[in-house]
Parts: C-alpha cells; sequence; structure tokens
C-alpha cells in the first residue's frame, strides 16, 4: 500500500483489490465514486494478472464493437422509418385511375401471362390483399370461380396456412385446390415462410384478356413517361 496516504482506506483497499483483478482506473472511479488521481496513487503499484488485463482488453474490444454494429442498425432503422413515412405522404390515398395502374403493375410483374386463366402468387401476404382487392374491384368477379392453391414446406402447419389466407382472401377453403408441400433442400434453402406460399387463381380467359390488355398498354406508353 502506497505511503504518506492515510484517508479512504476501505476505498483505498477495494480499488486495490479492483485493479488486481484486472479493473480499469475508470471502472473502479465509477465503482468507488473517486477521483482517477486518487485510483492512479493508490495502485500504481498493484500488479496486474496479464491474462486477466488480456481478457479485459479483448472484452472492452467487443464491447466497443457491439456499440459500433447496434449505432449502425440503429442509424439504419431511423433511416427505414423516415423513408417509409415519406413514402407514405408521397403515395397518399390511391386515386381510382392510380390503383387501376398499380394492379396492372404489380400483373406485369408477378401475374401469369399464358391465356386463359388470371393468377397471381406471392408470399407477401399485402400483396396478395392488394391484388385480390383490385380484381374484385375492377373486373366483375364470379367468387365462386375463385381458386387458391398453397405451397408449403412439409413439417409446417398447413391447417393453420389455409386458415391464415381464406382469412385473408375471402376465398372459402373449400375452393383451396390441393396444396404442394415442398421438402426443403438445405444446401439450398434454410428459411420457409411458415404460412406458405398462395397462387390466386381465377379461370376466365376474357378477365385475363382485360387483365393483360392493362398491363400492355402500361408497359406501350413509354412515349407519355414524366421527363
Amino acid at each position: 500500500m502506497p505511503m504518506g496516504y492515510r484517508g479512504k482506506t476501505t476505498e483505498q483497499n477495494k480499488a486495490r483489490d479492483l485493479r488486481a483483478q484486472g479493473w480499469t482506473y475508470t471502472e473502479i472511479c465509477a465503482e468507488l465514486g473517486v477521483s482517477k488521481s486518487s485510483v492512479s496513487l493508490w495502485c500504481r503499484d498493484v500488479p496486474v494478472d496479464q491474462t486477466v488485463w488480456a481478457g479485459k482488453v479483448r472484452e472492452s474490444r467487443r464491447f466497443r464493437a457491439r456499440t459500433r454494429v447496434n449505432s449502425l442498425a440503429l442509424r439504419k432503422q431511423e433511416q427505414i422509418d423516415r423513408l417509409r413515412a415519406e413514402g407514405i405522404e408521397r403515395i397518399g390515398r390511391l386515386s381510382e385511375e392510380a390503383f387501376l395502374v398499380a394492379g396492372a403493375a404489380l400483373y406485369a410483374g408477378e401475374g401469369a401471362k399464358t391465356d386463359g386463366a388470371v393468377k397471381f402468387a406471392n408470399s407477401d401476404p399485402r400483396m396478395i390483399v392488394f391484388f385480390i382487392a383490385w380484381l374484385r374491384h375492377f373486373f366483375k368477379v364470379d367468387e365462386l370461380r375463385l381458386r387458391l392453391r398453397l405451397y408449403l414446406h412439409v413439417g409446417l402447419d398447413l391447417a393453420a396456412a389455409e386458415s391464415f389466407w381464406s382469412e385473408l382472401t375471402g376465398i372459402p377453403i373449400e375452393q383451396f385446390t390441393k396444396p404442394y408441400r415442398a421438402v426443403a433442400d438445405p444446401s439450398i434453402r434454410r428459411s420457409k415462410h411458415p404460412m406458405g406460399c398462395p397462387s390466386v387463381g381465377y379461370s376466365c380467359s376474357e378477365t385475363h384478356r382485360a387483365v393483360m390488355g392493362l398491363v400492355d398498354a402500361l408497359l406501350s406508353c413509354s412515349d407519355s413517361l414524366p421527363g
């Protein structure tokens, strides 16, 4: 124990014990509520086990790394939230024309092009809801002719998935066709959609041709694009 210091004996002894355990001066100051100059004086001759000290250094580096990652993740989420809010403000409430065009664009990317039936598949429930609402809004749909086929990996709950998609789409389970139960290849894919991927079908050549007419019109209007 250093000579010439007679006050705070308890804190002094505790500081030396903590230093021997590998605590930094900053940590000791925070723990005991004393100044760094006092800790430095008390502990200047305390040997620190190099193995312990190396471990403390590694842990400190890991902490700083985690802090950096958390900081980056926080900034990323803040940006996502901000841009999502901006997107909602820019899109606003869809007009009749905007809704028509948006549905045509959606079908252009995700819909079946083979003549005879309207078919749309996607694992994102929001996409399915949007498409079903669009189809029912702009076309005279015979609800009894709507079909849904579910692509679901083996081992996942088929009944729960069917109930989920039936409630979401308004298509009765009795109108679902035989599901496709896929066997996952672990060398290719690890994640699985718990509710599977539905394909909504409507067998009507006229409706499909009308939808494709909208798609063709949309993709042929390059001369009228803004800018």
